[in-house]
């Protein structure tokens, strides 16, 4: 197996892009990536993408951004996992290197979204669930079905509504230093308690808001950068109805074990992670899924503040989806983005002596999950 290193980072602003197409957003990550990279030579394109082809009437991507860059007849492709297309784009060029395919790939992901009418961008999403299903056709959406895990955990922990705010509301406040970031204003706790409801019981902040934006990594073959010491995917249920526990996510368990063991690492040694924060229930849940607490603990780590600065580890340092913004095909390279600038040493609300990261996104209701650990060797 060869070792693969982050050698190039890009990512525009996240929020309302009016002025730029889809494939500007792309090229502009991507010449950013390969600036930082110092302009290698690129074996291949892999894009992460959701709903290009529904909103933006563009599908091609890989091709157009390969020419574009005027980086030669190369192979390119792009990858569909949801929210989770990003992270799965990652991980497909993290195997090609170090199957011995390709030396050097540039991976990049991006949605643009704002620009269509909600009805429109909310039905594209939807396609993210089992359509077939009798839950689709009674009108599940994803927010019914994050409210309803969010209500259950209500039930069978000592958790209430402030525990979703607490998350939010940290997510906010490191927004705030992300000059990338689509939410930057500041929050007050009451008033992400009292803002206006979308399902109960999550609330406007507890939603991950429609996002124009894009993300690109550059991946190369060597030591020289940021070392993937793990890249994992798992798949789980499609509809509620099949999930075992309601308050276990499947496929974030199922990737998380496979990174750890792949890198050699349990949860107690990473300094910093970016997470799937869809909706504010999905950090919690998320939090346990990593290992980080016992199930239907996580809220008790929220509560103590021990997923910011100080604690056992922050968390979503980059503001997460609820704040940072979700453009979906970029999520999961942003995160990527994020824990690379920790590492380096460079980051948004910098964790002071971060050694070792991880980033997960999810696809779906729990269709997808990948994680991914880096470290910086120091």
């Amino acid at each position: 197996m060869k070792q693969v290193t982050v050698i190039g980072t890009g990512m525009t602003k996240f929020g309302t892009l009016a002025d730029k197409s889809l494939k500007q957003l792309l090229l502009e990550a991507s010449f950013q990536a390969l600036k930082e990279a110092s302009f290698p030579k690129i074996d291949a394109v892999f894009i992460g993408n959701f709903m290009s082809g529904a909103l933006a009437n563009q599908e091609i991507l890989g091709s157009l951004i390969a020419h574009d860059l005027g980086l030669g007849p190369i192979p390119t492709v792009k990858m569909e996992g949801a929210c989770a297309s990003g992270g799965i784009a990652f991980r497909h060029a993290c195997e090609m290197i170090e199957a011995g395919i390709y030396d050097t790939v540039l991976v990049a992901g991006g949605e643009k979204m704002k620009h269509a009418q909600s009805d429109v961008v909310m039905q594209a999403i939807n396609a993210a669930m089992d359509t077939d299903s009798n839950e689709k056709k009674v009108g599940l959406s994803f927010p019914g079905f994050f409210g309803i895990l969010a209500n259950r955990y209500f039930y069978e922990t000592e958790a209430s509504k402030k525990h979703l705010a607490l998350v939010a509301l940290k997510n906010r406040e490191y927004a705030r230093n992300n000059p990338n970031a689509q939410y930057r204003d500041p929050a007050t706790l009451d008033e992400i308690m009292n803002a206006r409801m979308i399902t109960e019981p999550l609330g406007l902040f507890d939603c991950s808001p429609i996002t124009d934006g894009a993300a690109a990594i550059v991946l190369t073959r060597g030591d020289k950068g940021i070392s993937v010491i793990a890249s994992s995917q798992a798949s789980g249920p499609t509809q509620a109805q099949e999930v075992e526990d309601l308050l276990t996510i499947s496929a974030i368990n199922q990737s998380a074990s496979m990174a750890y063991e792949q890198a050699g690492l349990g949860p107690d040694d990473i300094d910093v992670i970016e997470l799937h924060d869809c909706f504010s229930m999905t950090e919690i849940l998320a939090i346990e899924a990593l290992g980080l607490a016992k199930r239907g603990e996580g809220w008790k780590l929220i509560e103590a503040e021990q997923t910011k600065h100080g604690g056992k580890v922050p968390v979503n340092t980059s503001g997460g989806l609820l704040s940072r913004g979700h453009p979906i095909g970029a999520t999961g390279l942003a995160q990527i983005y994020q824990v690379v600038q920790q590492l380096r040493g460079t980051a948004c609300n910098q964790v002071e002596g971060a050694r070792i990261a991880l980033a997960q996104n999810l696809g779906g209701t729990g269709s997808y999950s990948t994680v991914h650990i880096f470290t910086n060797g120091r």
